[in-house]
């Protein structure tokens, strides 16, 4: 925040695109950095931080708003520079009261809520990447329970379950029937099909390994004999465990291809396509919409009522001979 207010010393008005890319030189960011978005993908991580601290510069009376997209120093802002040579924080800011009222979410007043000292606890993230975190942490900590869930079940139940993954990924098309569990004598190995056309011309086999420990090369090499019985020309290896390297190295170069699925990502495809889960609470973000805002040059805005009526054109009077 305190680069951001620098650069706002003298007192002139700075449109903040032009702030966003001084801000980048002076932290010599890469090309990387400077392009990094959010797990949202709708902003990138550091334009996200630096409209964060604009905005809490301005709720806090360090910098003032004179129009859209540009920011201005004010007498408290000058003050601060002063008073904060090494850096200027959350917690810095907490000594306003107009910083506890935006916290939350109520007009300026004239003493901050009881408990202060809780905002210099609040972490250097933007309420965004707060929320992302928090989602990860979340789903982390969902993605565990899943996985000792599924490790519970009998293995028929797991043999299916991969296939009921495999299918809510896309893979059989449309067909409920397409994913079939062998999982029988005679069958080499081979847990279960995917037909992915009709007339089943191509297939997908699948080996599911309801494991503690850990998959090792031996396991993928009679399952790429297995395929190869079966003339098939890939498979997919599901464990509720872990692969070892030697097993990934050996996978990574053999045909019939095989792709690996370890219980961690396999927690994770049931958490993206909805398999053992369901949904339970949804937040819906939003921002605000610019171009409502646009104003005509004249500064009034925009009708959305009806379009504007061009009065109609004249011709010309005939010229007399």
């Amino acid at each position: 925040m305190r680069p951001l207010l620098e650069l706002n010393a003298d007192g002139e008005e700075h449109p903040v695109t032009s702030l966003r890319a001084q801000l980048a030189e002076q932290f010599e960011l890469s090309p990387e950095e400077r392009t990094e978005r959010l797990a949202s993908g709708r902003q990138t991580r550091f334009a996200n931080r630096v409209g964060w601290a604009s905005t809490y510069l301005v709720k806090t009376g360090l910098l003032e708003r004179p129009r859209r997209g540009v920011t201005r120093i004010r007498p408290r802002g000058s003050e601060m520079l002063e008073r904060e040579p090494e850096r200027i924080d959350l917690e810095v800011l907490s000594q306003f009261p107009e910083f506890h009222a935006f916290r939350a979410g109520q007009a300026p007043a004239d003493t901050p809520p009881a408990e202060p000292e809780k905002a210099a606890e609040t972490p250097s993230a933007t309420p965004e990447e707060a929320m992302e975190t928090a989602y990860e942490q979340l789903r982390s900590a969902l993605a565990e329970e899943l996985l000792e869930r599924v490790r519970d079940q009998t293995p028929t139940f797991f043999e299916q379950l991969v296939l009921d993954v495999l299918h809510s990924m896309g893979y059989g098309g449309r067909r409920r029937d397409s994913p079939e569990r062998l999982g029988r004598t005679g069958d080499e190995g081979l847990d279960g099909v995917i037909r992915e056309d009709k007339l089943g011309l191509d297939v997908i086999y699948v080996q599911a390994k309801r494991w503690q420990s850990s998959v090792g090369r031996p396991v993928i090499q009679a399952f790429v004999g297995a395929l190869q019985g079966a003339r098939a020309s890939k498979g997919v290896l599901i464990t509720t465990s872990t692969f070892t390297s030697d097993a990934q190295s050996y996978a990574s170069s053999v045909s019939p291809r095989v792709i690996l699925v370890d219980g961690r990502e396999l927690a994770e495809l049931m958490l993206d396509h909805d398999v053992g889960v369901s949904r339970s609470t949804q937040y819906e973000l939003k921002t605000v919409d610019e171009d409502y805002f646009d104003e005509d040059a004249d500064g009034s805005a925009p009708s959305t009522a009806e379009a504007p009526v061009r009065p109609p054109r004249r011709r010309p009077a005939a010229r007399r001979a």
